[in-house]
């Protein structure tokens, strides 16, 4: 027993001594370090991505239903698949837009909603507050809201979803107030 205990000892010291040992612990106690900090830069990634995405929606719907003096049913639906398709290849099932012409009266510049069109999310509500200060007697805005929800593919244990919304913001470029048929 006692010869058992010195070869153990023997071997363990040996075995800490030796270089291919230490490297191999050592690889062993950064490995998972290292794996979570790539899986979570790469779902930090794919939320800087969706982040964009949800922008560059925003901006395509704006700028769709901007370009025309009367909308019609047809135009707000291609428009709404535009946004979408500027998610792909993400998922688009959590994308929701909130389209709404403003009008600001001539005389006291106070804004009224002309149409609205709200697919997928809940009508944003402070929307006169956020086109207060573009209101020019007479003049029109387009404002588009769109969500979206992005759900970590690796940190979803410890995160469930981000929920991301950008506005944006386009004054019709033939006419000052774009309106529905």
């Amino acid at each position: 027993m006692l010869a058992l205990k010195k070869n153990l000892r023997s071997l363990f010291r040996n075995w800490l001594r030796d270089e291919e040992a230490l490297a191999g612990t050592e690889a062993a106690m950064i490995f998972p370090l290292m794996l979570t900090l790539f899986l979570g830069l790469y779902d930090v990634g794919n939320g800087i991505l969706a982040n964009q995405k949800t922008i560059r929606a925003s901006q395509i719907v704006a700028d769709l239903i901007a370009r025309k003096n009367v909308v019609t049913g047809a135009d707000v639906n291609e428009a709404v698949k535009a946004g979408e398709l500027a998610f792909e290849p993400m998922p688009q099932e959590t994308y929701g837009v909130d389209i709404i012409s403003i009008r600001f009266d001539p005389d006291t510049s106070d804004p009224e909603i002309v149409w609205r069109d709200t697919r997928n999310m809940s009508p944003i509500p402070d929307v006169f507050d956020r086109v207060s200060p573009l209101g020019l007697p007479g003049e029109g805005v387009v404002v588009v809201a769109v969500t979206y929800s992005f759900e970590p593919v690796f940190a979803g244990f410890v995160v469930d979803t981000f929920d991301m919304m950008e506005v944006g913001f386009s004054r019709g470029r033939s006419s000052p107030v774009v309106n529905h048929e």
